[in-house]
């Protein structure tokens, strides 16, 4: 495959920030009288709007109450994200530089809150290896719909068979498939092998220096 421009995910996929995410979702829910979700059900809405994520897992929930567990989130999230800091995955710097060397374009389609996730960016130093970033606010519909990765194509000017989407959750595989191109799913994030698999991603790999091994992306 000759890719020209890589759609990456962020949480799970770039940075790892589980940790954060569940003590957040935990500590909202309990504060909003909530039934508290297990770790694993936490786990399973990372990917998602916060608001989809409350939503998938309390269907039941008003508009206004899910709006409130949103902000809740948000504001526990900010103070426990100094707890447990996130970090950047192995290889994933050293990929980062080999994919700018060969010429590939890279770029975020996220569901992370754009001032969240800027400050991450730089705070991690992540900043000058994207020259393009999609965020939650940035399109009207979200993960697994495919509007990220349109609108990622149509602005910088690629065709479909030029790009790959790289994440670790069925969300990320089903974005890109229902946008018509190829996706990666890594195993070291918070979805297993064979939930990537069944979501129909096109490739599977363990760690993120075997995007280079594989030969996936062209030479300059």
């Amino acid at each position: 495959m000759d890719v020209k421009l890589a759609i990456f995910d962020f949480d799970g996929t770039l940075v790892d920030t589980k940790k954060a995410i569940v003590v957040a979702k935990q500590k909202t829910m309990k504060e909003m009288n909530l039934p508290v979700a297990s770790e694993e059900d936490c786990i399973s809405t990372i990917g998602l709007s916060a608001k989809l994520g409350f939503q998938k897992l309390y269907p039941n929930l008003q508009e206004d109450e899910l709006d409130l567990c949103v902000k809740n989130y948000r504001d526990n999230f900010e103070k426990l994200k100094e707890d447990f800091p996130p970090e950047v995955f192995p290889d994933v710097l050293e990929t980062l530089n080999l994919l700018k060397q060969k010429g590939v374009v890279c770029t975020i389609a996220t569901s992370r809150n754009r001032k969240s996730l800027l400050e991450f960016l730089d705070q991690l130093k992540l900043a000058d290896y994207f020259s393009y970033i999609l965020a939650g606010e940035d399109t009207p519909l979200l993960k697994p719909n495919p509007d990220a990765v349109l609108k990622t194509l149509e602005e910088l000017s690629f065709n479909k068979e030029d790009a790959l989407v790289i994440g670790d959750m069925p969300y990320d595989i089903l974005m890109g498939k229902n946008a018509g191109v190829k996706t990666c799913g890594v195993t070291y994030g918070n979805a297993s092998r064979e939930d990537l698999l069944k979501a129909g991603a096109d490739y599977i790999i363990n760690k993120m220096d075997e995007l280079i091994q594989d030969n996936l992306f062209r030479s300059k």
